[in-house]
């Protein structure tokens, strides 16, 4: 066809389809001039020329080329980098806009084509204006302040977080002048470093949760003994030694007080100077610490003293919307006072700091007469029968800790020991563990086995189920229960005979306790499992702090530590056992101690044996180096082991490994004796030693 036969239609969309050519042609063009670009500003590079690149966090560090590439794979990041001062695993391929160099100057902005000029200024018409974050502004701080078309040296009076001063919402006085010319400002009219853009296009992350490359560098450590199936098992007490290593000529300190209604626990922390880099290594130890501390006794409040930038990063960390906001939360409901929040405090000088304290409490060890028992774990409920001493009843009962409604606990707790009663003449005391904080008067202050139940509903119907419980039982007869790990000491010291001792369950969880030298508790809650003991940035997250965290002994210590590697050891599991599955990732325990069993039964397989031992090689490897970190605050001479992890030649290869990294790590705790019970006492020890806990009328 002629031209002037087409439609207008017709001839509008030719003239479009070429100018739809036009541009295809012009953007492969540009294309090929930028890939061009990289290639010959990367040419200007060489192997061993030191420049500056950017890392993960966003930040510009010292860094030296390693390598060069024209790989068409690597056109866009064609230069690998070394990071001065970090390890290999640091390095990275990045493209020229992450480097800094003068040998790399700016490209030219590429001219627009008039449709394209076009659509760039009908998006920045649409785009919406910038947005400022002047939360690090605080009463008192110098910045400069515009008027009259120049910038004069002023002071922050306020700072409004009212919707209706967002677009000025600094109140400054400009210095030398009367409060007559105060003003409220906007960013568009201040200059400040505290003053910066938000940055919406980013998800926001906890404060706090970043391992910067400092930290990095001082606290990820290789252990001696590996982990044969978790490669990336970076212990924290090996971190923590690096570190205090590094910082011993420091002269500066951070110092904290965790109070609680019954003592406080101190800590003095050597930091580096305030503002360098390396006090973000400090900042992020000291973070980890307080949350260790806090699981082993409990806090109400936080008190810091020391560098000011130090105290108001960890400040920052522990409030809501900061990387332990899980702890700021859950600290009132374990100190039995949800309606108090908790809070951070700054103090002036280590002197305003409460003093160490701790409350130990003596305990009941001998269980004569006739008493009933139970543990109470995350996945079965243990029950036992007791006269003079000698166990005529026990047993474990599956239940479902998830289950929301109160009543079906209280349900299933009842049958188990009602059973149980049916093997004594009478009843004349009741002893209990259960995992959390129990009060001295026997109350489920907070127990997470129960982690459904709305908090009305559990101030109402769980608080006093201990107490329920006992009197409709047997009535008004003595009563004891206490914090599962506890009872684990306990049961340590009955077996052995000798105090020093730290018990250690590991069946759905870790459950851990300590006794003292005259066998008695140190009145902490030890929360074991709730402690960071892998710094791996990559570690697993833990349902029970909703990912809040990585590198928690949940996920170690208890039958996770093992059902998490099971795929990995060689053992046949269904998909749904494979973790990372879903249903691998819940707070529910079912599946692990199916799993478990079938790690168990392979175990005793002679082809299979090989590959599933290494599981309990890498679970002692974990034990080992967690047992070198709890030496600090605990002076440990003898460790029980109990918890169906711990059954069978599997859990005797376990601790043989841990011994392994004790003697090779840690030489001056190698003298640590180990002890196992039979495989009935692993299951059952805690209630036997929680039937001794209360006093005969």
């Amino acid at each position: 066809l002629k031209p002037t036969s087409l439609s207008s239609s017709q001839r509008r969309s030719a003239k479009e389809r070429r100018q739809l050519r036009s541009d295809a042609t012009y953007l492969f063009e540009q294309s090929q001039l930028r890939v061009l670009y990289c290639y010959t500003m990367a040419e200007n590079l060489s192997i061993g020329m030191k420049l500056h690149a950017q890392y993960t966090d966003g930040e510009f560090y010292p860094a030296e080329v390693v390598a060069v590439s024209k790989a068409a794979k690597r056109k866009s990041a064609p230069v690998r980098v070394h990071f001065a001062g970090y390890g290999d695993d640091s390095d990275a391929w990045l493209p020229l806009g992450k480097l800094k160099s003068k040998v790399l100057p700016k490209p030219k902005a590429e001219k627009a084509q008039p449709k394209a000029k076009a659509k760039a200024k009908a998006k920045a018409k649409a785009e919406k204006p910038k947005e400022y974050d002047y939360s690090a502004l605080e009463k008192g701080m110098h910045l400069q302040a515009e008027s009259e078309g120049k910038y004069w040296s002023a002071e922050v009076l306020a700072v409004a977080k009212a919707k209706a001063k967002k677009s000025t919402p600094v109140k400054v006085r400009f210095i030398g002048y009367d409060k007559q010319y105060d003003e409220w400002l906007g960013a568009d009219r201040l200059r400040s470093k505290h003053i910066v853009v938000k940055k919406e296009e980013e998800e926001e992350v906890p404060v706090g949760s970043i391992m910067s490359p400092a930290a990095k560098k001082l606290l990820l450590v290789k252990p001696k003994i590996k982990a044969p199936l978790d490669p990336g098992f970076s212990p924290f007490i090996l971190g923590k030694k690096k570190y205090l290593e590094a910082a011993k000529d420091c002269e500066d300190f951070l110092e904290w007080a965790l109070p609680r209604a019954d003592g406080c626990a101190r800590y003095k922390l050597p930091v580096f100077k305030d503002g360098s880099r390396d006090a973000r290594a400090s900042s992020y130890l000291a973070g980890v610490l307080i949350q260790e501390m806090m699981w082993q006794r409990s806090a109400s409040k936080l008190m810091l003293c020391g560098p000011p930038r130090i105290c108001k990063a960890i400040k920052a960390a522990f409030s809501v919307g900061g990387a332990y906001e899980f702890e700021v939360k859950s600290m009132p409901n374990v100190c039995g006072t949800p309606e108090t929040p908790f809070e951070v405090e700054i103090v002036e000088s280590a002197s305003a700091l409460p003093e160490e304290k701790d409350t130990p409490q003596v305990c009941g060890k001998e269980a004569n007469g006739c008493r009933l028992a139970f543990d109470l774990g995350k996945s079965d409920i243990k029950t036992v029968a007791v006269k003079d001493g000698e166990v005529l009843y026990s047993k474990e009962t599956e239940w479902d800790v998830t289950n929301p409604d109160p009543q079906y606990h209280y349900d299933a707790i009842m049958a188990a020991l009602k059973i149980a009663k049916e093997k004594l003449p009478k009843v004349e005391a009741i002893g209990g563990s259960a995992t959390g904080t129990i009060s001295g008067d026997n109350e489920a202050t907070w127990c997470d086995i129960f982690p459904n139940v709305p908090p009305d509903v559990y101030k109402a119907k769980v608080v006093d189920i201990f107490k329920r419980m006992a009197n409709d039982l047997a009535g008004e007869v003595p009563l004891k229960v206490i914090n599962d790990g506890e009872v684990t000491a306990l049961a340590a010291v009955q077996k052995i005979g000798h105090g020093n001792v730290m018990g250690i369950s590991m069946g759905s969880s870790e459950g851990g306790g300590y006794a003292n030298k005259d066998g008695n508790l140190l009145g902490w809650i030890n929360e074991l499992c709730y402690i960071r003991l892998d710094l791996n940035p990559k570690a697993p997250t833990d349902p029970w702090t909703k990912g809040s965290h990585r590198g928690v002994s949940h996920m170690y210590l208890g039958q996770r530590g093992a059902t998490k590697l099971a795929a990995k050891g060689g053992v046949d599991v269904p998909a749904e056992y494979k973790y990372p599955h879903p249903d691998m990732c819940t707070i529910k325990h079912e599946g692990h101690a199916q799993c478990l069993k079938l790690i168990q039964k392979a175990m005793e397989d002679a082809e299979k044996e090989p590959k599933v031992r290494q599981i309990y090689e890498t679970v002692g490897v974990y034990l080992g180096y967690a047992l070198g970190q709890y030496c600090e605050f605990y002076n440990i001479e003898h460790v029980m082991i109990l918890g169906r992890v711990s059954k069978g030649k599997g859990g005797d290869l376990m601790l043989d490994t841990a011994k392994k990294v004790l003697e090779e790590e840690f030489p001056e705790h190698k003298g640590i004796t180990f002890h196992t019970a039979d495989d009935h006492f692993k299951a059952v020890g805690q209630c036997i030693a929680a039937a001794a806990l209360p006093a005969l009328k």
